[in-house]
């Protein structure tokens, strides 16, 4: 046996420690690829978590937004601006019913152009909240909101979106423990408490849109109101034009414009006339927070101040005033790109004796609408240019379909549960041409998911403590009008 050496004892170790040292290197430096082994770390395993992210962006922004009071008079009311539909062949006067001082439209002009300036040079102090390349659906929803808001989030799901959502609400004290620990996760939806944020008192139901934006962990975000749910799959809207080009879509309302000339004064923009767009309906929207960070600080800005300043000059006491017009106006403040939806929304009922009874408002395809602008056809302008784009989207707004709110009897003027015989019959059969748009049965499929929620969540919500029979009732009316055919059910396609 030869003698042991500790020089070339020394050397073998060194040589495997080398050996290790290579392998090491090769295995952590070398580029992953698709069909590697190697584990890899997801890239928010570090993030901080989104409650700390959403008190320090509040804890940055809100001292900007208070630092720049208007510090004046609210705006004086001289009357009301009229529900005057628009009509984008015939220019008219811009609705001028608001009166300020010289001084105020002054103070407020210098707070709003301060306000701004500051948000861009905030730099790093106003980190934004969401995570990047992150996308989702986000809404509030609380109290008797929340009902509809499930049913919604099942229309949802059965149109095959498979897309995140973060639900809102104002308080504790609408935090429904069942329906948010066991219920919405099912459904990959989680609720989120906006007094946790901003504390007590902060804001309004009307104002919980804008921050509820903010402060949700998306980048790219679908918003629909909880009384709204799609026909199709919107994350295809995010991965489209006219969205991928703009960063902001809207849709319409019924109305012209009724913004205030004041306003325009404020945030030191040219008046448009009165043909250029619709007034906005924002039950839903498209918006990129990656593009569109300043003009959505802008809009909250808007809404904090808006029951005291703002709502009055940009809506001046037309219908709907509140958040509708601060997300749109923001934009075109800061000379922000969007695409506002031509065509035009759609009121849908029931007829009655003197008319439609209208209950809900159907919305078109962004992605036809662009089709046809970019080739310079205006529907609005002249309907014969070419077909109706497809229905995308249904607000089904008054009343709420809330079987624990009065939905069945009379007890709304719309009755969008009864025949004229005071039978149980359909919400909506009318008008025919924009039912044939939707493609198929919308109505009964809500039904059947409202049905669903009442008969197995009966029991879950606050709303409907004290309120038997819910279940019971629905499975009656939809016995009555869904179960089997009948004559005058309407038809839902162009071919039909």
């Amino acid at each position: 046996m030869g003698m042991f050496r500790p020089g070339r004892a020394r050397s073998l170790v060194l040589s495997m420690l080398a050996l290790i040292l290579v392998c090491t290197v090769y295995l952590y430096w070398s580029p992953i690829t698709a069909s590697s082994t190697v584990s890899v770390v997801p890239s928010t395993a570090f993030e901080v978590p989104l409650a700390e992210r959403q008190k320090d962006f509040w804890k940055a922004l809100q001292p900007i937004i208070e630092r720049h009071n208007p510090n004046c008079p609210s705006p004086d009311k001289l009357a009301d601006a009229s529900a005057a539909h628009f009509d984008p062949t015939k220019d008219q006067p811009r609705p001028d019913v608001t009166g300020m001082s010289e001084e105020g439209v002054k103070a407020m002009e210098d707070a709003h152009a301060s306000f701004l300036e500051d948000v861009k040079n905030a730099g790093k102090n106003l980190k934004p909240v969401h995570t990047p390349g992150k996308r989702g659906l986000v809404s509030t929803a609380g109290a008797k909101y929340l009902p509809v808001f499930v049913s919604s989030l099942r229309m949802l799901r059965r149109a095959g979106s498979t897309l995140p959502v973060e639900v809102y609400m104002k308080d504790a004290g609408e935090y429904e423990k069942r329906v948010c620990n066991e219920v919405l996760p099912m459904l990959d939806a989680r609720c989120l408490v906006l007094g946790d944020v901003v504390g007590k008192s902060v804001i309004e139901h009307y104002q919980l849109k804008i921050f509820a934006v903010l402060f949700s962990s998306f980048e790219e975000i679908m918003w629909m109101d909880a009384d709204c749910f799609p026909l199709g799959k919107p994350e295809e809207l995010l991965d489209s034009e006219p969205f991928t080009s703009n960063g902001l879509v809207t849709w319409p309302d019924f109305w012209g414009s009724s913004a205030s000339p004041l306003y325009y004064r404020v945030s030191r923009q040219e008046v448009p006339p009165m043909t250029a767009r619709q007034s906005s309906e924002t039950g839903i929207f498209l918006v990129s927070k990656k593009t569109h960070l300043l003009p959505l600080l802008l809009a909250a800005y808007y809404n904090y101040y808006g029951p005291s300043h703002y709502f009055r000059l940009l809506t001046q006491g037309g219908p709907g005033e509140g958040d509708k017009e601060t997300f749109l106006q923001a934009a075109t403040a800061v000379g922000a790109s969007f695409y506002a939806v031509s065509e035009r929304v759609q009121a849908i009922g029931h007829s009655k004796d003197d008319g439609l009874s209208g209950s809900a408002m159907a919305q078109s395809d962004p992605r036809e609408d662009f089709a046809l602008t970019s080739q310079g056809k205006w529907r609005t302008k002249d309907p014969a240019v070419a077909l109706p784009p497809r229905i995308f989207f249904v607000h089904a707004n008054y009343p709420k379909f809330n079987p624990g709110d009065n939905l069945f009897g009379q007890g709304w003027e719309t009755t969008p549960t009864l025949k004229q015989d005071g039978s149980d019959g359909r919400a909506w059969t009318a008008p025919s041409d924009t039912l044939k748009r939707f493609g198929y049965d919308v109505e009964r499929a809500y039904w059947e998911e409202i049905k669903w929620v009442t008969c197995n969540l009966e029991g879950s919500f606050k709303s409907w403590e004290h309120k038997a029979g819910l279940c019971r009732r629905v499975e009656e009316y939809w016995h009555n009008v869904f179960a089997e055919t009948h004559n005058d059910d309407p038809k839902f396609t162009q071919d039909s």
